[in-house]
């Protein structure tokens, strides 16, 4: 029987295991929703702040994620990912508040300092823990789709908000913040109640009886030897890093300066936001609308330039056809995401420290970032907006062939064993029927 058929006919998930779907779903869900994200770049300007201060500090929030991210990875496998999640709810829930009780640079650099924070320590740990958790219930099957529908889940409930943050703002300006705040509490709440996962150490992996506090370094040399044995895994963080920068840098970036730029008011901005995040909800819960023909590897290298090609088209539309091309590249990202994930999962070795390797991948994805906004910035101080947009999307697709060009060499050279005897992480598969299809 091959894979993908075995995969769509995995029994259905145990009672524990759907807990831990549910209470993930809502995690995902209140943790994410950032009330001010379509309008946080006026609320700064209003507060006094020029663009360079703006994409400034967007620039530090990224580089201080980076810099998170390798402590708070291994505190993931140190402390389990469950305590993390638990942490950085309450660092997300006070990060919240910064703006509302300093509205100055000051507020904002601490507040987004704060929010790498809180996103640093759930970053890679959320991620391990569900595929972790479902993996102890002998529910892996339905990663993919439980991956997928918590991003949906996510997504549908900006729909439904951001829509309302122009009435809300005209009442007090610091209302999205507010409720902001008030969701990443919520979402403390379901880390709260998730069960404990099954397995040698609170990360849910085996660990021996007596581990010194050298214990953060093996983390990280451990997480260090599986890059290096496994170049298959490298290559696939990397292909990541297109997907996870263009789509930043695109949708919270760029994506008010876009339709300031074709003359779309800031009144607009929470609705073009929702159709956006609709598009995006719609794809991320439907990944095996993608031909199973295709290998996984391959859509994420597709889907990759179709961004680029979205993003760069939205220097000749009018104000419709960028709004469009802006829903188009939401539903690509949300394609891809859950297929991209999937695969970096599934390329982990067996016993590696799983929150750590994720880790590393965002350290990656957080510094390109970090080097874009820097770049952005520039570019819009010198009125080149279009230039930054055409250059980004040259970028990727001079980029993007030659990376899936190494991930096929690396594929077909790659041995049946590794160095040590122990047996690799087994190749992705083509993506069963029913993955990414909506719990019933």
């Amino acid at each position: 029987m091959s894979p993908s058929r075995s995969a769509s006919s995995a029994p259905a998930p145990s009672p524990a295991a759907r807990r831990i779907i549910r209470l993930n779903n809502g995690f995902q869900l209140l943790f994410n929703l950032l009330w001010w994200m379509p309008v946080f770049y006026a609320y700064q300007r209003d507060a006094g702040l020029s663009d360079g201060q703006i994409f400034g500090i967007q620039s530090i929030y990224y580089i201080a994620f980076c810099l998170f991210e390798i402590p708070t990875g291994i505190v993931a496998d140190r402390i389990g990912a469950r305590n993390c999640l638990r942490a950085g709810a309450v660092v997300m829930t006070a990060a919240n508040l910064l703006p509302v009780l300093a509205p100055t640079y000051t507020g904002f650099l601490a507040h987004f300092l704060a929010i790498a924070a809180g996103r640093s320590l759930t970053s890679g740990a959320a991620s391990a823990y569900l595929y972790d958790g479902l993996r102890a219930e002998r529910a892996d099957a339905h990663y993919l789709r439980a991956e997928g529908t918590a991003r949906a889940l996510g997504l549908g409930a900006k729909v439904v908000c951001w829509p309302l943050v122009g009435p809300l703002m005209a009442l007090a300006p610091q209302t999205p913040y507010v409720l902001s705040a008030a969701s990443a509490a919520g979402s403390l709440g379901c880390a709260l109640v998730l069960p404990r996962l099954a397995g040698g150490g609170p990360g849910g992996r085996p660990r021996s009886p007596a581990r010194p506090g050298w214990g953060f370094l093996r983390d990280t040399g451990a997480a260090l030897r599986a890059l290096r044995s496994s170049p298959w895994l490298a290559l696939l963080m990397v292909q990541g890093v297109a997907v996870f920068t263009l789509s930043r840098i695109c949708q919270v970036n760029l994506f008010q300066p876009v339709l300031l730029r074709h003359g779309i008011g800031e009144g607009a901005h929470g609705s073009v936001l929702a159709a956006m995040t609709v598009a995006e909800a719609v794809a991320s819960a439907r990944p095996q609308w993608l031909s199973r023909r295709v290998p996984p590897v391959v859509w994420v290298s597709l889907l990759s330039v179709a961004l680029a090609a979205a993003l760069a088209g939205t220097v000749v539309g009018g104000p419709w056809t960028v709004v469009a091309l802006l829903c188009a590249f939401a539903a690509i990202t949300g394609f891809v995401y859950p297929v991209q994930r999937k695969l970096v999962n599934d390329a982990v070795p067996a016993n590696a420290p799983r929150a750590t390797l994720l880790s590393v991948e965002s350290i990656v994805d957080r510094a390109v970032c970090a080097l874009a906004a820097v770049a952005a910035g520039a570019y819009l101080a010198a009125g080149r907006l279009d230039a930054l947009l055409w250059h980004s999307a040259a970028l990727t697709c001079l980029l993007m062939p030659a990376l899936h060009l190494a991930l096929h060499r690396t594929g077909r050279t790659r041995p049946p064993h590794g160095k040590d005897g122990t047996t690799p992480a087994p190749q992705p598969v083509p993506l069963p029927a029913d993955e990414g299809a909506a719990p019933r």
